[in-house]
């Protein structure tokens, strides 16, 4: 098994009486950590999978006196995919509130549904975790600094799922073709917002082949047959299923900031790759820039969710064509980062910015120094 960070933040934080909520992707893991961690306990624990039909059945309406009777002398309850059991806050807030000796974990691949499930059910009474694919760091760990860093085109192409970190190419794509229709179709069609699932498709593959670029809603409206606000949802809603995430512009102290631009990004190369088919060689390819973007986003995302950073982030451009691409705000304290796939000397940060945000520090990161940026110094 590869050591995933997510387990020791999560080991430090149980035997307080509180819910463990680990949320992210599906197939990233979740179920493989929580049951490693479980099993570590060495404590009776009640598995329920919210894929398993009879499961959910069973917890319809469920009352306390059913609730206790079923999970009798257990000690850990473990509620895997929650977001399918039919109003599953209630279920977790009576566990948490009236079964105070056992542990709850409970895991989801929606963060639209766990949320809206748990945020007043179980306020106060739960640590959130989330769980990416896994990362340039611990793979690190798993097989050395080296042995990952000769593999970072194969990443770049292929991504970090579990199911294909240790995949030749060929079995590497046919389980990422496998796991973007998974992603694409099983969570979000479920869901009553999804009126045309054709959309949904099309929208994925317009915003794959824009990768790296400012987004108009208007623009992929036109593009895909929808209206802006079909679009905009349907991002929303992709975003809370942990398929893509967003970038905002940075917009205070220039006359010309874009104000309310944004970038759109996957949490993983290989699903981008697989979603328009194409997992060339990066020396054939015309895309490596974007690909190069998305990957150190995704990584920067998940160091600075496992190591608790907390900061707003953004990109910044003008209507002058001045660009940044990416901006961390930590404290009132901004870093701005440019990314370039090829080193090279003399990279300049716009005048604009640095008078507009004096203060401000700025780098390169590149192929020789993104190792720190992703979280391995």
């Amino acid at each position: 098994m590869i050591n995933r960070i997510q387990e020791y933040n999560i080991q430090e934080w149980l035997g307080k009486g509180k819910a463990i909520i680990v949320t992210g992707p599906r197939q990233v893991g979740k179920t493989t950590l929580v049951r490693h961690i479980t099993q570590s306990l060495n404590r009776k624990t009640l598995w329920l999978s919210g894929d398993d039909p009879e499961t959910r059945a069973v917890f319809d309406n469920i009352s306390l006196a059913r609730l206790q009777t079923v999970v009798g002398q257990h000690e850990v309850v473990v509620v895997d995919e929650a977001q399918r059991f039919f109003n599953a806050g209630l279920m977790l807030k009576l566990i948490t509130d009236h079964l105070p000796q056992v542990q709850l974990f409970v895991t989801g691949s929606s963060s639209l549904d766990i949320a809206s499930q748990t945020k007043e059910n179980l306020t106060g009474r739960k640590f959130e975790f989330s769980l990416y694919p896994l990362s340039f760091e611990e793979m690190c760990g798993h097989h050395g600094y080296l042995a990952e860093r000769s593999l970072l085109e194969h990443r770049m192409l292929y991504g970090y799922y579990p199911e294909v970190v240790n995949n030749e190419p060929v079995l590497a794509q046919k389980v990422l073709n496998s796991l973007s229709e998974g992603l694409m179709y099983r969570d979000l069609l479920t869901l009553d917002q999804i009126k045309k699932p054709s959309l949904l498709v099309k929208l994925l593959q317009a915003l794959a082949l824009q990768l790296g670029s400012e987004v108009s809603y208007s623009e992929l409206a036109q593009l895909i047959g929808a209206d802006p606000t079909t679009v905009e949802k349907y991002v929303d809603l992709l975003e809370q299923s942990f398929v893509l995430f967003r970038l905002p512009s940075l917009s205070r102290n220039v006359c010309n900031e874009i104000k309310k631009g944004r970038k759109i990004y996957f949490y993983d190369n290989g699903i981008r790759n697989a979603v328009i088919k194409n997992f060339s060689p990066l020396a054939l390819r015309t895309d490596t820039g974007a690909l190069w973007e998305n990957f150190l986003l995704a990584e920067r995302m998940k160091r600075n969710t496992y190591h608790d950073f907390s900061c707003n982030v953004y990109f910044w451009r003008t209507t002058a064509q001045q660009e940044i691409d990416y901006v961390e705000d930590a404290s009132g304290q901004l870093h701005a980062f440019e990314f370039k796939w090829q080193a090279k000397k003399g990279n300049r940060f716009p005048n604009t910015f640095r008078e507009a945000y004096p203060g401000s520090t700025a780098a390169v990161i590149d192929r020789e120094n993104f190792d720190r940026f992703v979280g391995v110094s």
